[in-house]
């Protein structure tokens, strides 16, 4: 019997399976294995401090943001001493799932299907699918961790709310990358605010070395994805580079309410919805989603009191809450009309905005800024919304 059976090895169940390893627990991680999620990669430093992850896992280093305009006007973002790393899930993912089974977690190939409980809950178990023989198998644990993505079969099944979760859908491109070029930059990543590309939310253009991630995002369900990918490649001069991949998944948009089911299941990542809102940014979300859950059924484990499941959540919301509501009105205020996105790019020009950006991406945390500094932003801020200042620049 295991302490603890993970579902879904992404980069949360990844994580949750290595720190559970690490502290003695015997643990078993279930992923389907060979599917690859679209992600532009980007993983800041605090991440790679946080979950000792080096430069050899990187595919590039970004120090530049460039955002675009709806009417292609741009802003140029530095980010000062420092950068941005880059990584493609198809090596990052496997990276992780091997450091979980270096640690002592088991790994087991397959798709999940349900959880069983027998006499009176007394025992659990974990039905999936083999990969290899197609047989249904079955682990026996104390507690299950749910990391299987934003369409969590776990949180439908298990958790109050889990099947009502709104979600964006993603779609990318991998593509070898051009040379550099008036319009390409190795290590600048361009978001792309145009309601022509993404009605909703943006486009992106993410370096990879040899590579690149081209894709969007939309919660609008008649937006052909694949035709405003195409659509961006073209207004970027990519169109004749060659595809390596095509990839498609959901992008929760916001934090689930609960996060277990006051039994044996806690949630994770994606499967708990904690991807920030208006940047989308979702990796390190993840993994620190995967450590508190972890932490949680840790702690669930060594005292029998079920409550603590719900640890997970509060450590989450108590360290990442305020950010992901300032990134949400951010969202609601700006992604709504083109105007609005043309007014946020103008907006970007200014210094205080882009020290405060920067700094609460790179640490995850919002920070001071200059005396004053918050108060300028805000009144700026209304300015923009109410056209009393004119979008401008290039």
């Amino acid at each position: 019997m295991y302490d603890v059976v993970v579902v879904g090895g992404g980069p949360s169940g990844a994580t949750a399976a290595e720190d559970l390893a690490r502290s003695g627990h015997s643990v078993a991680m279930i992923d389907r294995d060979g599917r690859i999620k679209p992600c532009g990669g980007a993983i800041p430093p605090r991440l790679m401090q946080d979950f000792n992850i080096t430069d050899d896992q990187l595919v590039a280093k970004v120090n530049t943001a460039r955002m675009v305009s709806p009417s292609g006007r741009h802003v140029d973002i530095p980010i000062e001493n420092g950068f941005v790393g880059m990584v493609d899930r198809k090596d990052f993912d496997p990276f992780l799932r091997q450091r979980a089974v270096e640690a002592g977690a088991e790994m087991f190939t397959g798709t999940y299907l349900r959880i069983e409980r027998e006499a009176g809950n007394a025992k659990r178990f974990v039905i999936y699918r083999d990969k290899e023989t197609g047989e249904e198998r079955k682990l026996q644990t104390r507690i299950i961790i749910g990391a299987d993505g934003a369409r969590s079969k776990v949180a439908r099944q298990e958790v109050p709310g889990g099947d009502k979760i709104p979600y964006v859908l993603a779609y990318h491109e991998i593509i070898e990358a051009p040379a550099a070029n008036d319009t390409y930059d190795p290590t600048r990543c361009d978001v792309i605010y145009d309601g022509a590309i993404s009605p909703d939310f943006y486009g992106w253009i993410f370096p990879h070395g040899n590579t690149t991630s081209v894709g969007m995002g939309t919660i609008v369900t008649d937006v052909d994805l694949k035709d405003a990918t195409a659509a961006l490649r073209a207004s970027a001069g990519l169109s004749e580079c060659k595809t390596l991949r095509k990839e498609g998944a959901p992008i929760p948009l916001q934090p689930l309410r609960f996060w277990d089911n006051a039994n044996d299941v806690v949630l994770a990542g994606d499967a708990a919805g904690v991807v920030a809102p208006s940047s989308g940014e979702g990796i390190y979300y993840a993994m620190f989603g995967g450590r508190v859950a972890a932490t949680a059924a840790a702690a669930t484990i060594a005292t029998g009191r079920i409550v603590n499941l719900g640890l997970a959540r509060k450590a989450f919301m108590r360290e990442h809450k305020q950010v992901f509501k300032v990134l949400g009105a951010m969202q609601n205020a700006y992604y709504r009309s083109d105007d609005r996105r043309e007014r946020f790019v103008s907006l970007c020009h200014d210094v205080d905005v882009q020290k405060l950006t920067f700094e609460a991406y790179m640490n995850k945390k919002l920070v001071a800024a200059r005396p004053m500094a918050h108060i300028k932003i805000g009144i700026k801020n209304m300015a923009h919304l109410t056209g009393l200042v004119k979008a401008n620049h290039v």
